[in-house]
């Protein structure tokens, strides 16, 4: 089996014609550069320098693998670059992220990502948190960006993103109904959620359960945009993303509930191997950080602005009223 450092003695040998100025080159002993290249030669078979000659001249057939030694050893310097200047990763990178994540900042962490790593290709999977953490261990993705706590955690690194708020929202034409029977609104329309593999279903059930709504009626959907149709059109009650629906909120396509315990936060992380490329895997991690957070910042925002008018279904017990305010 061939030696790089055999290879260097032998390239650095004929380079410089002389065993004395390759061991300078190398800060080797005389003796080691000759043990080397008598190492190799033994290897191959073959005489490759010509040693009474002075300078040292390489054989017919050293020349001709002289060819060969200095390509190998230049590829050898080009892959241990890569470990030196993150920015010269060129792989493909195996991406996961689930649906919510992909319809709000992850259009500008791609911009960014391949910003900073102009070389990179993506391959993009967009599924359930399950399936994501599955591939993943399985080492069918490299990256994924979604919920925690689907894998084992002595296998993963993890960091978190900014969480998102989750609330309930209606077609204008059910508001009348609803203000009229505030007690009962979580029976008068189905409601619509992620799959039942989502995390985000399992927890729209516990909160109904625990807001006293026994056998409620749940549409399950597996794409964000179709709850988002399905809630417009009228046909229940959307449990959704408030970030994501701030266009619909504030044109007044969507009004939003006021319940009387706010709906738990959707929380993700990003989530890789710790046997991948640890330290491009944290980058990727930060920079997924940053964009969550500046989309959740900019989202709060527009929210706070005087000129941002979402409109409520406000209902007491005893008669319902609804009134667009400022949120």
């Amino acid at each position: 089996m061939l030696d790089f450092k055999e290879l260097e003695a032998f390239v650095w040998a004929v380079r410089l014609g002389s065993f004395r100025k390759a061991a300078t080159r190398l800060h080797l002993t005389q003796p080691s550069v000759s043990e080397r290249i008598s190492r190799l030669e033994t290897t191959v078979g073959e005489l490759l320098l010509e040693r009474a000659a002075r300078p040292i001249q390489p054989t017919m057939r050293g020349r001709e693998f002289f060819v060969h030694a200095e390509r190998m050893l230049h590829q050898r310097d080009e892959a241990m670059k890569l470990f030196d200047d993150e920015e010269a990763f060129s792989a493909p990178l195996r991406l996961g992220t689930i649906e919510t994540i992909a319809h709000s900042w992850f259009p500008e962490f791609m911009r960014r990502l391949t910003e900073r790593y102009p070389r990179l290709t993506i391959e993009l999977t967009v599924d359930y948190s399950p399936v994501l953490n599955e591939r993943l261990l399985g080492n069918e993705l490299d990256i994924v960006l979604a919920m925690n706590g689907y894998s084992p955690q002595k296998q993963i690194e993890y960091e978190s993103l900014s969480p998102y708020e989750m609330g309930m929202f209606v077609s204008p034409r059910h508001v009348k109904q609803l203000g009229e029977s505030a007690d009962t609104w979580g029976k008068q329309l189905p409601f619509i959620s992620f799959g039942k593999q989502a995390r985000p279903y399992a927890e729209l059930v516990s909160y109904l359960a625990e807001q006293g709504v026994a056998n409620p009626r749940i549409h399950s959907v597996s794409t964000l945009m179709t709850i988002v149709r399905m809630t417009t059109e009228g046909l229940g009650i959307g449990a959704l993303p408030v970030a994501t629906v701030l266009d619909e909120w504030q044109r007044g396509e969507l009004y939003r509930l006021s319940l009387p315990v706010p709906l738990p936060a959707m929380h993700y992380d990003v989530i890789w191997r710790n046997a991948n490329h640890p330290r491009f895997c944290r980058g990727v991690g930060r920079l997924a950080q940053q964009c969550a957070c500046s989309y959740a910042q900019a989202r709060r925002a527009d929210m706070t602005t005087t000129l941002f008018s979402g409109r409520w279904v406000t209902a007491s017990a005893s008669s319902g009223t609804t009134e667009a305010t400022h949120y």
